[in-house]
């Protein structure tokens, strides 16, 4: 039904060489607590702040110099726009050998609202009219073939990033709708066998998950799934409580979203200005004691700011780090 981009290997096998090299990468590369950010390419960090030595910088000239001061990335525009093999192994290519990219799950596979014109054209051909004319587009649009094609596109993207045994974890973020029910535990369960062996991560937006009658359900959940639980530092008004519990032993997440309730559920503006908050050195410091405990019962921590509001996020990571060592 599909032109196949991948011309280089079979469906099933890619799958097998996802998989294998995702347990192999869970083996292989150092322990450690690792910072960083949750983009290098922010508009308000690349223009409206000093951080990069130059505002004409190439993306290549600033993904080195970011890799020069942190060992950790978190790629976000993933979520917008799906890889492509091209694109992560550039990635692979302008990073030192132990770098590490955490690539965000895009959109359509999390149940968040995608733009029609981010499909590959081939996909994108193949909607009815009537849906391609959406604005937004959520699984339920495509038929199983179409979704399924989706998922496999994606993880084959990641091949070169596994392969350089630099894929820290997928992040699945799923939203504040993605409530704690059977469906959707059962959609956990299919995420799991599409992502086969590759690291994953997931944030749960939804606070339910966490209150007393489900909390221990899900993360019994995450652990007998091998998935690791995304430790928030939110503000008051996400509702979300931080949980220092590690689900995977391989690996625990830690992801700062800012205090800053007033913007949490706003609407309009950009990503960055949503999570526009400074962390003080008193609000930072006793997180290096949490990520030092988390570091006991996890193989690997990333503590990966997402306050990247202009250089708020490099900030404070630097700071973060400082403390940790």
């Amino acid at each position: 039904m599909f032109p196949d981009p991948m011309t280089a290997m079979s469906t099933a096998a890619m799958m097998h060489s996802v998989v294998e090299l995702g347990t192999i990468l869970q083996m292989s590369r150092d322990t450690g607590i690792l910072v960083g950010t949750c983009s290098w390419t922010d508009k308000t960090l690349t223009d409206e702040t000093d951080w990069y030595p130059r505002r004409s910088m190439t993306a290549e000239e600033r993904l080195k110099f970011y890799a020069a001061k942190f060992p950790i990335v978190e790629a976000d525009s993933t979520y917008y726009f799906p890889p492509s093999r091209q694109l992560t192994r550039s990635w692979v290519e302008r990073t030192p050998a132990d770098f590490v990219m955490n690539v965000k799950a895009y959109s359509l596979l999390t149940g968040h609202p995608t733009r029609p014109a981010s499909l590959w054209r081939d996909l994108r051909d193949e909607l009815p009219a009537d849906v391609a004319g959406k604005r937004n587009l959520y699984p339920h649009h495509l038929d199983d073939e179409a979704l399924e094609e989706v998922w496999l596109r994606f993880t084959d993207a990641l091949v070169p990033l596994v392969d350089a045994g630099k894929l820290g974890a997928v992040l699945m973020q799923y939203p504040t709708w993605f409530v704690p029910k059977r469906d959707n535990r059962d959609e956990l369960v299919r995420m799991r066998a599409r992502m086969e062996g590759l690291p994953v991560c997931v944030e749960l937006r939804a606070p339910a998950w966490f209150a007393p009658g489900d909390r221990d359900r899900t993360l019994d959940l995450l652990r007998e799934l091998e998935l690791s639980l995304v430790v928030v530092d939110a503000p008051k008004a996400s509702k979300l409580p931080t949980i220092l519990e590690v689900t995977n032993d391989a690996l625990a997440v830690v992801r700062f979203h800012g205090r800053a309730d007033d913007t949490w559920n706003a609407r309009t503006g950009s990503a960055a200005e949503r999570f526009r908050y400074l962390y003080s050195k008193q609000q930072l410091r006793p997180w290096a004691k949490k990520l030092e405990s988390l570091g006991t019962r996890a193989r690997e921590v990333h503590a990966l700011m997402n306050n990247c509001y202009r250089d708020h996020g490099v900030r404070n990571a630097a700071e973060l780090r400082a403390m940790l060592d």
